[in-house]
């Protein structure tokens, strides 16, 4: 008997990236749309082209480069939405307009404000609308899970009438149960008549920790396409988790009876990713790819593991691409090697990226024994994460010990943004710490109001030369903006992941073109250092 296949349908572009702070930039969205990819992901959701010119540039450049994959964009049930998004994904080779409109009683009164039966006419025009665009159309009934099920049977038959291939049963804040929505799911198969024109895919959220409970429910009661992100992330508590979905149902296959795209030793390399690009550090204890997920402190499990590994792990490390062993090169090591270890990796760079990567690889390598995979991996992601650099670090000394902690920096800048390059200034500050010092005197330059949020510092790498890595946040004009940076000396990490948020800040002010976006590098450094104060003059005439 042929086994029926499930649908997976990434949503990490678009429901992922609302996570809190885990805004991408376009650069970063192409990293992981090419990551899913070799993941094997059926359906990339790119992003909700309506909602910010940034988001429209995002899914219509991923449309333009992904061949491979169904690249889906989100909108709401009206015209204008769909006509955007449908602008945005028309250069897929596989496009798919996802469209939603809220079911529950609640959304329908309290939000909507509108009745049943507008609501249904608002869903039927708007799917016809999507489907006189583009032949793949995704209805989603929002709220599903909170929905009378007669209503949403309704809706649903409705809307597959109206040209609807997939509809979506989301159960948008994770209130059901697996019994519950399994249940749900059932009862559409049977009630709905038309339902077999239609793959009925599922949307879990992750409030009571059941989003993945959920959808491997809704699998056994027929649903055949998962939406779900990389590490699970999104909205609130987040999605179902992918590599969950994709796991449960490789090492289950005899108990779920279906089949799957996804190529699951790229897991644990899209998991890395996802986390690096988003700050969104992977607790250590999260199933599949978790740094805990496969390791074993107890005697009794050690002991069982030396004599048959099936006494405690019903996976192998290697089925999820969990890495045992590194190749490690250093400074002797040449392009060939180098470039071969790049492309394991899963990363695809242009010759002038490449060549530029290495001329970094080799400066690390001279400062440290060994480099390893995370290594080669940080010095990748640092080089992509902000389109345009507004600010340059040139220059950081800093003096730290029994004294007072200063640090000498110096930046270079540009004009609103613009190509032209001005003169390098320089400022110096005291501080509580060395890395304060050098924050304070990159504020002294740049005269941005910037709160640093969150900060944290790891180890990328083993060894007693480990690279260090600092992610941060900072709030600047209501909102939050990471950063990280990695470097042999952490003071200089920590200088780089801030100057990394600073022109992420900078560069989204500058792109929004609101009156504080007109910004002059020249006038800035003028102003501040007119308002040096005598002792800071003395520092600077000192270590100048």
């Amino acid at each position: 008997m042929k086994k029926d296949k499930v649908i997976f349908f990434d949503t990490t572009l678009r429901d992922g990236e609302q996570s809190p702070g885990a805004s991408l930039n376009l650069k970063e969205k192409i990293l992981i749309a090419n990551q899913l990819v070799v993941l094997g992901v059926d359906v990339i959701e790119a992003g909700f082209p309506a909602s910010s010119a940034g988001d429209f540039e995002a899914v219509k450049t991923i449309s333009q480069q992904i061949k491979t994959s169904s690249i889906a964009g989100l909108c709401r049930s009206t015209e204008k939405d769909i006509k955007i998004c449908w602008d945005a994904v028309k250069y897929a080779k596989k496009p798919r307009i996802h469209t939603f409109l809220a079911t529950s009683d609640l959304h329908i009164e309290k939000k909507l404000q509108k009745t049943r039966f507008e609501v249904l006419d608002m869903a039927v025009k708007a799917v016809k609308y999507a489907k006189s665009l583009c032949k793949d159309v995704e209805f989603s009934a929002e709220d599903a899970g909170r929905s009378d099920i007669d209503y949403l049977c309704k809706v649903v038959e409705a809307v597959i009438d109206a040209g609807a291939s997939t509809v979506n049963i989301p159960d948008t804040v994770g209130y059901t149960t697996p019994v519950e929505f399994g249940v749900k799911i059932s009862e559409i198969k049977k009630r709905v008549p038309n339902i077999g024109k239609a793959i009925i895919s599922v949307h879990c959220h992750n409030d009571l920790g059941l989003a993945v409970a959920n959808s491997l429910s809704a699998i056994e009661n027929g649903a055949r396409q998962v939406e779900c992100t990389v590490n699970g992330i999104g909205e609130r508590a987040g999605n179902a988790s992918l590599e969950e979905l994709a796991m449960a149902l490789k090492v289950r296959p005899h108990y779920y009876n279906v089949t799957h795209s996804i190529k699951t030793k790229e897991l644990y390399n899209a998991s890395k990713l996802v986390s690096r690009l988003t700050g969104i550090v992977v607790q250590v204890n999260k199933a599949i790819v978790g740094a805990n997920a496969f390791a074993h402190e107890s005697g009794i499990h050690q002991d069982g593991m030396l004599k048959a590994r099936e006494t405690y792990e019903i996976m192998c490390p290697v089925d999820v691409g969990m890495p045992e062993s590194s190749l490690v090169l250093g400074k002797h090591s040449g392009r060939h090697a180098f470039f071969k270890k790049v492309k394991e990796l899963g990363y695809k760079l242009d010759a002038q990226a490449a060549e530029k990567l290495f001329e970094e690889f080799k400066a690390l390598s001279n400062k440290k024994k060994s480099v390893f995979d995370e290594d080669i991996i940080a010095l990748i992601e640092e080089d992509s994460t902000v389109d345009n650099k507004i600010f340059t670090l040139e220059y950081l000394n800093v003096i730290s010990g029994a004294g007072i902690p200063t640090a000498t920096v110096k930046i270079s800048g540009k004009k609103d943004g613009k190509n032209a390059q001005f003169k390098v200034f320089q400022e110096a500050a005291c501080g509580s710490g060395p890395i304060d010092a050098a924050y304070k005197a990159i504020d002294k330059i740049v005269k941005m109001d910037i709160m640093l949020t969150e900060f944290s510092i790891r180890a990328v790498s083993s060894s007693e030369d480990a690279l260090g890595e600092v992610f941060l946040k900072v709030k600047y004009k209501g909102n939050l903006y990471s950063g990280k940076g990695t470097s042999i000396d952490i003071i200089e990490a920590g200088a780089k992941a801030y100057m990394q948020a600073l022109n992420k800040a900078k560069s989204f002010e500058i792109r929004k073109g609101n009156r504080y976006g007109k910004y002059d590098f020249r006038k800035n450094i003028s102003r501040s250092l007119r308002e040096k104060s005598s002792s800071v003059r003395r520092i600077y005439r000192t270590q100048g």
